[in-house]
């Protein structure tokens, strides 16, 4: 998919993705759009305790601020899919046709897969 495809929306995300990637210098960023718009962002979460994905983190931000449901979400990864447990998050909150983008470092989205 070249870069002038996407929607403005989506390219936000995976800009802020790409974003919370590099800032925390963390495997992973990811960010969801939520069904009003509002954006929720976060990286890899790596404690002795706890561990979590980006997009995991993510989904779970959008949910302890109240969202209801999602319209997309998109991950920065050098991974080559989505993981199962991520897209799980995302089909739980917006369901199975929520589409996730998969962007690389470079913010190039590679692929594009349904939460389902």
């Amino acid at each position: 998919m070249t870069d002038s495809a996407l929607d403005p929306e989506d390219r936000k995300i995976v800009t802020l993705a790409r974003s919370a990637r590099a800032r925390n210098g963390v495997p992973e960023g990811a960010a969801v759009r939520d069904d009003t718009g509002r954006t929720y962002v976060a990286g890899t979460v790596a404690l002795d305790s706890l561990r979590l994905s980006a997009l995991q983190t993510a989904v779970a931000m959008a949910v302890a601020s109240g969202a209801k449901s999602l319209e997309a979400a998109a991950v920065v990864t050098e991974a080559e899919t989505v993981a199962v447990a991520d897209r799980a998050a995302v089909r739980d909150l917006g369901g199975a046709a929520t589409p996730v983008l998969l962007a690389g470092p470079d913010g190039v989205v590679r692929a594009t897969v349904t939460a389902g």
